[in-house]
């Protein structure tokens, strides 16, 4: 069924407006984890329990923070990757209760951009 606007505006569905269940919570962070090879990247779990994954060439590093990244506000998840001279590197973070599913969909995407000199 459509609903006509009654002046301007914008028509929709009944069904489009209805409610959606978001996936919510941390998940498993393994998920992202799992990513990673002792191949090719250095894994340190601190006195805190939180865990700082670093490629082997040092441009890449993946920080979890359980508890949230000691400074920030709720930061659970940091992910960087370091430019060169040329091109300038990027970083982003994830809160602690953002889905593992989003944050190991992200990883492996960067992952998949890198490749080996």
């Amino acid at each position: 069924m459509t609903v006509a606007p009654a002046g301007p505006g914008f028509s929709t569905t009944v069904e489009a407006l209805r409610l959606r269940e978001w996936q919510l919570g941390p998940g498993q962070p393994t998920l992202v984890l799992d990513q990673f090879s002792a191949e090719d990247f250095h894994l340190i779990v601190d006195d805190r329990a939180d865990v700082h994954v670093s490629s082997k060439d040092g441009r890449f590093y993946l920080g979890w923070f359980p508890d949230g990244r000691p400074g920030t506000d709720g930061e659970g998840w940091k992910i960087a990757v370091t430019g060169t001279a040329q091109v300038r590197g990027y970083h982003m973070s994830f809160d602690t209760e953002t889905p593992a599913d989003i944050v190991a969909a992200t990883v492996a995407r960067v992952l998949q951009t890198s490749r080996r000199l």
